[in-house]
């Protein structure tokens, strides 16, 4: 069925600043004890009694993080909240609150936002976390997404990316490059439609590494697995920006040096198959491609039998004396030195 293209809209002049937070917030309540005031006062109050807060925040600006061609507004505002709730996974610690803040130019209606807004709700409910405040106001162009997410942990429980040891395992979560891939098939039907407005692509084909692409998850489930296996990470980063970039990371703020193994890193068979339809190489995507939130984390060799033959982690390689440097292990066993060659927010490409 044909969507109505003249349904009237609502601009958002016509609410103003504060009616305008009053209509998208007034659906959303609060779930956890530690969340005392929400929206609607000049602050929120949080209270973690014995634990440490854990704060994140994450800016997305259309054009440079997201597309609007292809990405949904729903899709949008559920990935936003991902993008900040895996930083505080990856300190192995509890979301509870995420502050909502966005920027638009008045080519938006009310409609617009709140669907973007629907998402924000869905993804609040589904993790668990309550949303307590954010700002909103006027952009000259485009839109501006600004989500904090704050959380709590035990402090011994505090995972950080400096307590990498030598002859620690590299482990990863899920699989990588799937995100990487999905841009590239939406990029192609942008392309396409551009030449021609009446197309109809079927994406069917693609639907695991687009949904990668535009509704990623945190990998909440990972912190839960490895406390129930009574593991503790000497390390811990999110995959944000590809996996070479991370490692280094972790290398960098831990002195050490790493060898990972090209022939174990964990590869969706359909990213493999959109490599070989792109002609790029399956190996660099996972180490470049970037946005795929899992989590990667070092861990004592005594806690290998631990994680052995669990489905969600693969071991991808180890951690060595810092002088050794940081390295890829190719199939053909060479010895090629890791590059940070993921995203780069301030790039000119």
């Amino acid at each position: 069925m044909l969507e109505n293209k003249n349904t009237e809209k609502t601009s958002l002049e016509s609410l103003g600043e504060f009616g305008l937070i009053e209509h998208l917030t007034k659906n959303f309540t609060l779930k956890n004890e530690s969340s005392i005031k929400g929206i609607g006062d000049d602050a929120a109050v949080l209270d973690f009694k014995d634990k440490k807060a854990i704060i994140s925040t994450d800016l997305l600006i259309e054009g440079v993080h997201f597309d609007l061609s292809y990405m949904p507004l729903k899709h949008l505002g559920y990935k936003s909240v991902m993008v900040n709730l895996s930083d505080i996974y990856a300190m192995n610690a509890k979301p509870t609150q995420i502050t909502v803040s966005m920027a638009v130019s008045n080519r938006f209606p009310l409609e617009a936002l709140e669907e973007f807004y629907s998402g924000v709700a869905l993804a609040a409910e589904l993790y668990k976390v309550d949303v307590v405040g954010g700002d909103t106001t006027s952009s000259t162009k485009g839109m501006l997404v600004s989500i904090t997410a704050i959380g709590e942990a035990i402090e011994e429980n505090i995972t950080y990316r400096n307590g990498a040891k030598p002859n620690d395992l590299l482990v990863v979560s899920g699989d990588l490059g799937a995100a990487y891939c999905g841009l590239q098939v939406l990029e192609r039907e942008k392309e396409v439609f551009k030449v021609n407005p009446h197309s109809n692509p079927d994406l069917s084909m693609y639907t695991y590494i687009v949904e990668r692409q535009l509704k990623p998850e945190a990998r909440e489930d990972i912190v839960k697995i490895l406390e129930t296996l009574g593991v503790k990470p000497t390390s811990m980063i999110d995959i944000s920006d590809g996996l070479s970039s991370e490692i280094l990371h972790l290398c960098k703020q831990s002195g050490v040096g790493c060898n990972l193994y090209e022939d174990k890193i964990p590869l969706d068979p359909t990213v493999i198959a959109a490599c070989e339809e792109f002609n790029i190489d399956s190996t660099m995507v996972a180490l470049s491609g970037g946005e795929d939130y899992e989590l990667l984390f070092t861990i004592d060799q005594k806690e290998f039998l631990k994680i052995k033959g669990n489905p969600n982690l693969t071991v991808v390689g180890h951690m060595t004396d810092q002088n050794e440097g940081a390295h890829l292990i190719s199939r053909n066993n060479t010895k090629i030195p890791l590059t940070a060659q993921g995203w780069n927010s301030f790039s000119n490409d």
